[in-house]
């Protein structure tokens, strides 16, 4: 295959159109097209629009789609993971139904000091043949553009690897990998009570990074008894000062003023924020950084959810996404994240989608080329088996995905 397809009488062409991140009530504008075509052409969206229009001229050599029945939606953007990683946490899982806390697990040398432990020991060959079967599943979901952070490593020869499995991931795969260095997502041994001192080490890890073009973000998770809101401006106005994009995990489990932090720095995204303040809320609606919240994890953990209404009604660009790792949220499923932020933080089904496409590229800097069916970008879609995108919280935890495009290919397909 070429690159050259046209789908065609589409029920719904779903574009979530633009070329920014949506803020407010611009998030419940879907742009819909019904009985709608797309055409690609080299991979590139070349044309959207009345499916007669856009088929009109079909050249023989060309694949045809006929999705008579079905929605046509841009390629998931899942904005948030941490996919590569050695070992996994299911007994963990168990503790936690009994009661125990996750910072009570972390204490006593689980939690994230578990999978570093175990990435340690993993051979780079080992973690780019798992991370390549975990994008395979997410592919099948619909994801056709994906973060992916370290952090599992917390030393500099760990950090490079996990990294290193993604650049391997990026040229191998086809789904897009956007990397993000989280060389401070904890505190390893060595290094208790001396929290300074370790940022300095980390900082020390983003020349190199950088020269080798590992990673385009850096991130850090800004909490109690992890690292504070000073620590975090310290490293990421570094960061940025070298030329990554900042993310922040911003006030998850106690309320520290990292969605304040993410505004003042023009952070690219705070990610979390179940505890954010009122005041962080509208800081990040005044600012360019969007708010991504991971209602799986809250799921998971059994914590309250971050206010998504609230946010989107405060004016902020919300994203959702997975969350995917191998301890608090061992799930990277696009259906299920859409049904809990429907179900219990009061998105709308036309938010939800907009925050899983065109926000979540947003998210990781890329919704000038992904995130929307838009002339001129990536020909990334997804078909779904039913003929409107609100089969997807409706169809609870069910992956209604049929087939999934990638650069004009298909990348995916049930049938």
């Amino acid at each position: 295959m070429n690159g050259n397809l046209i789908i065609k009488n589409a029920a719904q062409v779903v574009t979530c159109r633009g070329f920014t991140a949506k803020k407010g009530e611009e998030m419940s504008q879907l742009g819909i097209i019904e009985d709608g075509g797309v055409l690609i052409m080299d991979g590139k969206i070349a044309a959207v629009g009345a499916s007669e229009e856009v088929a009109r001229e079909i050249d023989p050599d060309i694949t045809v789609i006929d999705a008579a029945g079905k929605a046509v939606l841009p390629g998931f953007v899942d904005s948030h993971t941490h996919f590569i990683f050695g070992g996994y946490r299911h007994d963990e899982f168990a503790w936690r139904l009994r009661g125990d806390s996750y910072m009570d697990i972390m204490n006593r040398g689980g939690g994230i000091a578990n999978s570093v432990g175990a990435t340690r020991k993993a051979s780079l060959e080992t973690l780019v043949t798992d991370g390549a079967r975990r994008l395979d599943s997410m592919l099948s979901f619909g994801v056709t553009t994906v973060e992916g952070k370290s952090g599992y490593g917390l030393d500099r020869d760990t950090e490079l690897k996990q990294l290193e499995a993604m650049a391997c991931l990026n040229k191998s795969h086809v789904l897009d990998i956007a990397p993000t260095f989280l060389g401070a997502h904890a505190i390893p041994d060595g290094f208790k009570g001396k929290e300074d001192a370790f940022i300095d080490h980390v900082m020390e890890m983003l020349p190199e990074i950088k020269e080798k073009g590992l990673a385009e973000f850096c991130d850090i998770f800004c909490e109690k008894n992890v690292f504070s809101v000073d620590q975090s401006r310290r490293l990421l106005s570094r960061a940025k000062d070298l030329g990554f994009g900042a993310k922040i995990h911003a006030d998850e489990i106690v309320q520290l003023g990292g969605a304040e932090l993410a505004a003042e720095l023009g952070a690219v995204s705070a990610d979390h924020l179940l505890q954010a303040s009122e005041q962080g809320i509208l800081d990040l609606a005044h600012s360019g950084t969007v708010a991504t919240l991971l209602p799986g994890t809250a799921f998971s953990l059994k914590e309250a959810y971050a206010r998504g209404r609230n946010m989107i009604d405060q004016g902020c660009a919300v994203a959702l996404a997975t969350d995917f790792n191998p301890g608090s949220c061992f799930s990277n499923s696009i259906p299920l994240i859409f049904g809990l932020a429907c179900l219990y933080m009061k998105l709308s089904p036309e938010e939800a989608l907009t925050a899983l496409t065109i926000n979540g590229a947003a998210a990781i800097g890329r919704a000038d080329t992904v995130g929307s069916i838009d002339v001129g970008k990536q020909g990334d879609l997804v078909i779904l088996e039913y003929p409107s995108y609100r089969f997807i919280p409706y169809h609870l935890g069910v992956n209604t995905v049929e087939t999934v495009i990638k650069n004009g290919r298909i990348a995916f397909s049930k049938k």
